[in-house]
């Protein structure tokens, strides 16, 4: 949809220790799409900050010796400096405890109590210190928060009030008219589920004799404002509500508030219902995103799996980092991190694709083109094929912005760099290299050129740093490329001198503690089937006096050998096989006779980057059933530890070929 401003806020987070993944993802997911919406020209405003008050933050100074506002003054750096090393560019950081943010929480308050939306009574309940909420004794999880499962405490108290009842059938009906006001979809279910009870007003204060971190009621000195209040007050606070009319009317209503699942109610119940109470517009969407798995665990400081986002950008660079979180999670859905799925994603999308890309089309441009972009000649039908694929990616990655489905973008992305290889490949430029007439060369290095221009262009805003490296290499004047420029093709200016030649990806190698150094490593060729078994191998020519194997190969006859077909194959299509992590179920081109293989590589390739390689099979393999599925040979690949690649062949040969 057209937009004429972009408004996008994350939950400001609690100071009460270290920012973890969830921290980072959320506010990396702002970040990504503020940048996308400045690339596309529309003004936007991104906000960010930290939750200081509270119970817990009270206990949290007691046990350190210090006074709420010390301990959190030194707590919110470890955010601020985690956003500034993730390249977070907000517009704005609101603090809780900065006097912009008390004042209009005081005139809240003031004028909710004003028109009697805010009421004083006894309260007799159960109260969670971890959550801060007031519970009813049926909604207890046995006897402990529903929430945490932490234990409850019994309190009988005077406390204040908001009406939130009498405003349930108004949101119910709301959230019915306005569809995309909670998103995705089942979530929007979560909370009419939710709303299908009655609902109870909310205890919207504590009182200072339990609780004296917070910030006074303007109309009762003995009681501060309940955390929860105070905090989603945030998002007018800091464009502007009751302090600069001219901001608020520009940016509010927000356009995404952006939130993990836990704390859906708080966004989707008491926020929408505090803004109908003071007559304010309703943001025009919250966005509940999943949580970042360890396996099947949610992360947590209890089972101490919980990713610390630093550790991760310290070790493999913020840029990768950045990228594997947009692209691992669909948006709303949980997703599992560890290493070993972000080492595969590296090697796989950055490494053998992008930078391998860009390495050899600059290889082929500093020997053959002068270091220059080469003049490009006619288009035939290869080039007009890469150049619609790569324009269309510009059309599915504005979508999925649009759509809140940046996985499918950045795939769209990743699938165009995979076909800029192919034809790469397919043309052989260092054939036409040869050749007396170099327009042919020069025509191949253009477009792939042209390619990286557009695809460094529409990953800028999830990888700024690694893309500006890479459009420097191209020729191109430094700042955030115009999105615009990136609907068209021909950008490139022929005659610009590139840059320096560099590795911009270097591929990750098996961890030093569960695989050899990479220097001394063992590279095995094997059959990737559901058994990965090894391949035999080819004796050289042996002396009379020749070095023992090495202990535990056997040695075969050359007869044996001579048994072994080995036949190059062209990958039609590729599916998971159902049930099966590892394995894929192939079906291929073996000199115009097609067959099914099942091979053990689904970890370390996903379905569609296979479809158009020629690879190495065993022709001659009895057929196997495996899971149920027949597998007609077997793939050959090569691995490192845990790290595995396919065999394929060099230049560009036709199915059936003999591989001696």
């Amino acid at each position: 949809m057209q937009r004429s401003k972009f408004y996008v806020t994350t939950p400001i987070y609690y100071v009460n220790d270290k920012p973890h993944i969830g921290h980072a993802y959320t506010t990396l997911l702002a970040d990504v799409l503020a940048r996308y919406y400045r690339l596309l020209g529309v003004p936007t405003h991104f906000l960010t900050g930290t939750d200081e008050h509270g119970q817990k933050v009270q206990q949290a100074a007691e046990r350190a010796g210090i006074t709420p506002q010390q301990h959190a003054d030194r707590t919110v750096v470890r955010f601020q400096e985690l956003w500034k090393k993730l390249e977070i560019t907000n517009d704005d950081f609101i603090r809780t405890t900065e006097e912009r943010h008390r004042a209009i929480v005081r005139e809240v308050f003031r004028i909710l109590y004003e028109k009697g939306e805010i009421y004083r009574s006894e309260y007799d309940g159960w109260y969670c210190v971890t959550c801060e909420r007031f519970f009813m004794a049926k909604d207890l999880d046995n006897g402990a928060c529903p929430d945490c499962k932490r234990p409850v405490d019994r309190i009988r108290e005077a406390n204040y009030f908001l009406r939130m009842s009498k405003y349930q059938e108004w949101l119910v009906q709301y959230i019915h008219e306005h569809p995309g006001f909670i998103q995705p979809d089942f979530r929007r279910n979560e909370t009419l589920g939710f709303l299908r009870k009655p609902l109870t007003d909310l205890c919207v204060s504590r009182p200072k004799s339990r609780l004296s971190w917070g910030i006074e009621l303007p109309f009762d000195k003995d009681f501060v404002a309940y955390v929860w209040c105070d905090a989603l007050v945030n998002y007018i606070s800091a464009v502007g509500y009751r302090s600069d009319e001219a901001t608020f009317r520009k940016w509010w209503p927000a356009s995404y508030h952006l939130i993990g699942k836990d704390i859906l109610t708080t966004h989707t119940v008491y926020w929408p219902i505090m803004l109908k109470a003071l007559d304010l517009p309703l943001p025009e969407a919250i966005f509940a995103h999943g949580w970042w798995l360890t396996g099947d665990a949610k992360m947590s400081k209890t089972t101490g799996n919980v990713v610390n986002p630093m550790e991760v950008a310290d070790k493999y660079g913020v840029d990768p980092f950045r990228y594997f979180l947009m692209a691992e999670m669909v948006l709303g859905q949980d997703a599992s991190f560890s290493e070993e799925a972000f080492v595969r994603r590296y090697n796989s999308d950055l490494a053998n694709d992008l930078g391998n890309m860009l390495s050899r089309m600059m290889k082929m441009a500093g020997s053959h083109a002068g270091g220059v972009i080469p003049e490009c000649g006619p288009l035939g039908d290869d080039e007009t094929q890469l150049r619609d694929a790569t324009l269309a990616a510009v059309a599915t990655m504005q979508q999925s912005v649009d759509t809140m489905r940046l996985d499918l973008g950045l795939g769209a992305v990743a699938d165009v760099v995979r076909q800029a290889n192919k034809y790469f490949e397919k043309k052989q430029p260092w054939a036409l290299a040869k050749q007396a007439d170099k327009q042919p060369l020069f025509t191949v290095l253009y477009c792939a050129a042209e390619t990286l221009r557009i695809v460094s262009g529409l990953l800028y805003p999830v990888m700024p740093g690694k893309m500006t490296e890479l459009r420097k290499t191209l020729g191109l004047p430094a700042g955030a490329p115009d999105f615009n420029q990136l609907k068209q093709w021909g950008g490139l200016v022929a005659g610009t001198k590139m840059g320096d030649m560099q590795s911009l990806f270097p591929r990750i190698m098996a961890d030093a503690s569960t695989a050899p150094a990479a220097t001394a490593a063992a590279v095995e060729v094997k059959a990737a089937s559901a058994v990965i078994a090894p391949a035999p191998a080819s004796p050289a020519a042996t002396p009379a006096a020749a070095t023992p194997p090495p202990s535990g190969i056997a040695l075969i006859d050359y007869a044996d050998f001579q048994k072994v077909q080995l036949r190059t194959a062209k990958v039609i299509e590729a599916v998971k096989v159902e049930g099966a992590d590892k394995l894929l179920r192939l079906q291929v081109d073996v000199g115009g006779e097609r067959r099914q293989i099942v091979a053990g590589i689904a970890l370390s390739y996903a379905p569609e980057a296979l479809i158009g390689k020629t690879v190495v099979v065993v022709a001659n393999l009895k057929p196997a059933v495996i899971r149920k599925v027949e597998s007609q040979g077997m793939l050959l690949a090569a691995s490192v530890g845990k790290d595995l690649r396919i065999v394929t062949v060099d230049g560009d040969l036709p199915s059936g070929a003999t591989v001696k």
